[in-house]
């Protein structure tokens, strides 16, 4: 129950947030919205408000949309005139395709948007509240025959940085290594005031995460402690807690594009490709870590909305934008018969990615062998 209750909980957040992005941009320009949906199917309550906009709670907890006035198609309607026919002139200023081109980019780009700024928001709270890790990472130990002492890295090494990701925290070490999608990885270290570099090959074993989830894990065989033997937790001001929170929206944003690079070059590790399954999963385990977990898993899950949302997939916000793109060029929106021969394509792209991600979840729970 706490699994369901907390995926609930989590989806609707960057839920929400990603859709009133949508409706932020479409109020600010003059389209009339109609509905405002979390979730999907049968209506489980809802309320209208002055601008006439049904905001409602679906059975299906599983995405949501908004629903511009007028619009067979939310957001790519290339049929113009045919629409305007129906509609006198002041009910055709409420519509989503009479507005220019860069206002119906931005109210598809706010979607993404939003949730970028979500995860800013609640990375800066953390930052500002509780404060970020800064403490320095010694090599306390190196495993005999590990791929670190064949490399040369020795007791009392001071990592600098990994694959030249600068190493700000202790807890960077682990996630540099395993985010690493090349065969060797740079370390840099200091050594009696002298910077020196190793190349080190990891070894991968089956492991697990911190959450007790079964992983492949990357490791070279050193054991990691505080440079001073004790940690350097610093609360941070406003500027400095949003720079670092933008640093890790980029960081998160680029691992995760080099990731499905490696996918399509055959090298990606496909197992670790997961759907809402695992999503509820993971948010049931991390907020029994308590509220700052939670919320950390929120900002992470919100920047991976946004990212994937602005893919040029058809049906997805990227898919419009690159159809807006066609439109700047060619001077006229693509036809709409083009247009649905490519939501075709992104719808059958979108279910095989839902069930090949629902068979990996269903594996990790030991469903299938």
């Amino acid at each position: 129950m706490i699994y369901i209750i907390s995926f609930i909980i989590l989806i609707t957040i960057v839920v929400f947030i990603h859709e009133y992005g949508h409706y932020y941009f479409a109020r600010k320009y003059g389209v009339a919205v109609t509905d405002f949906s979390i979730g999907f199917g049968k209506e489980l309550f809802g309320f209208n408000d002055k601008s006439g906009t049904r905001w409602k709670f679906c059975l299906i907890p599983l995405g949501g949309y908004v629903k511009f006035f007028g619009d067979r198609n939310v957001f790519s309607q290339a049929e113009q005139k045919e629409i305007l026919k129906k509609y006198n002139k002041e009910d055709q200023e409420k519509l989503f395709v009479t507005k220019p081109l860069y206002q119906r980019a931005l109210i598809v780009a706010g979607g993404p948007l939003a949730n970028f700024l979500l995860a800013i928001i609640i990375f800066s709270s953390i930052y500002m509240f509780a404060g970020k890790d800064f403490t320095p990472a010694k090599i306390e130990e190196v495993i005999i025959e590990s791929p670190a002492e064949k490399a040369g890295l020795k007791k009392d090494d001071i990592i600098i940085s990994i694959n030249n990701n600068k190493i700000e925290s202790i807890l960077q070490v682990s996630t540099f290594i395993n985010t690493a999608l090349s065969d060797d990885i740079n370390i840099k270290i200091l050594r009696n005031q002298r910077e020196l570099e190793f190349l080190t090959k990891p070894d991968i074993v089956n492991s697990k995460d911190p959450l007790g989830n079964s992983i492949k894990k990357k490791i070279i065989g050193i054991k990691i402690a505080p440079a001073s033997n004790e940690f350097k937790k610093e609360k941070l001001g406003p500027t400095k807690a949003v720079f670092y929170s933008i640093k890790e929206i980029w960081f998160v944003s680029k691992t995760t594009l080099q990731f499905i690079g490696s996918l399509f070059q055959g090298k990606g590790d496909t197992s670790q490709l997961g759907g809402p399954i695992k999503i509820a999963k993971i948010s049931g385990q991390v907020i029994e870590f308590g509220f700052l977990a939670f919320f950390s898993t929120v900002a992470y899950i919100s920047i991976s909305l946004g990212l994937v949302n602005l893919f040029p997939i058809p049906l997805l916000d990227g898919g419009h934008l690159m159809f807006y793109l066609f439109e700047k060029i060619l001077g006229r929106p693509l036809s709409q018969a083009t247009q649905e021969g490519f939501f075709r394509i992104g719808l059958f792209l979108l279910i095989s990615l839902m069930i090949f991600t629902t068979f990996n979840d269903l594996k990790d729970w030991g469903l299938f062998q």
